[in-house]
């Protein structure tokens, strides 16, 4: 499997001079994967997003795409934050094609339209196209959030926290429709979340993002195959993985507060 995505010794600090927020930061997204990184917040994780993205240039390292190196170019990578941002005033379909209008390609409502209006069903979300997203529920809206991400770059997506505002239930029917979804239209993901069980039944390998500054501390390969049984978060395999991840967290914890005499 190749890498769709690279990140390479990637150092950010927002003033250019002050002490880093993330610092040293490797990580890969191979075609096809969905890596989550987990760690506490205020760990750097939507600054290694912001950097990913392009809108922060770091001042040490690389972003490749691909294998060509979009350090500090937004417009690369979809990019999809906690709410849905959906405008109120348009309807699903044109919130849907606002990244193609933006782009210009191509030109008019009308073909930007017809373009989304082929994923429509793919994505759960037939019948909804005039609709407004007050008119939706919580899911759906996310559904439209997430096909507008899919039209802003269909190589690979960052998702910041998409399904924490709902509810437990739909959260679960989310995870299993958005794994089908992401295989059918061959997208590569890197998730974030501060949940440990989303991380283990959504992730293929889990990047942990610890210390401050934020550093990749450990990596964690999910090997249970995809789809995931239905009952895998109650078993004895998905227990373990949930005790070693809290354990490294732990471990990772203490040494900093250790080495930066933190009560």
């Amino acid at each position: 499997m190749t890498n769709a995505l690279e990140v390479r010794d990637v150092t950010f600090a927002y003033d250019g001079k002050g002490a880093p927020v993330i610092e040293n930061i490797n990580l890969t997204l191979k075609k096809g994967e969905l890596v989550s990184l987990l760690g506490v917040s205020g760990g750097g994780k939507t600054t290694l997003f912001n950097v990913i993205a392009g809108l922060y240039r770091p001042q040490q390292g690389r972003v490749l795409l691909d294998g060509a190196d979009i350090t500090g170019k937004t417009g690369k990578i979809s990019y999809m934050l906690q709410k849905d941002m959906l405008l109120p005033f348009r309807t699903v379909e044109d919130n849907v094609a606002l990244p193609l209008i933006l782009k210009g390609k191509p030109r008019g409502k009308r073909k930007a339209r017809k373009i989304v209006g082929q994923y429509f069903e793919q994505f759960g979300l037939e019948g909804t196209q005039k609709k407004y997203p007050a008119e939706l529920s919580g899911g759906m809206r996310q559904r439209a959030a997430l096909l507008r991400t899919y039209m802003f770059s269909g190589e690979a997506a960052l998702l910041d926290e998409p399904f924490s505002a709902l509810d437990t239930i739909t959260k679960s029917e989310m995870h299993r429709w958005y794994l089908e979804v992401m295989d059918s239209i061959r997208l590569s993901t890197i998730f974030i979340t501060h949940d440990i069980d989303e991380a283990i039944l959504l992730s293929d390998r889990i990047y942990l993002l610890t210390g401050k500054p934020g550093t990749i501390s450990d990596e964690i390969i999910i090997r249970e195959p995809k789809p995931r049984r239905e009952d895998f978060n109650l078993t004895e395999e998905f227990l373990q993985y949930k005790r070693e991840i809290i354990s490294r967290i732990r471990a990772e914890k203490t040494d900093w507060q250790t080495r930066y005499s933190v009560e």
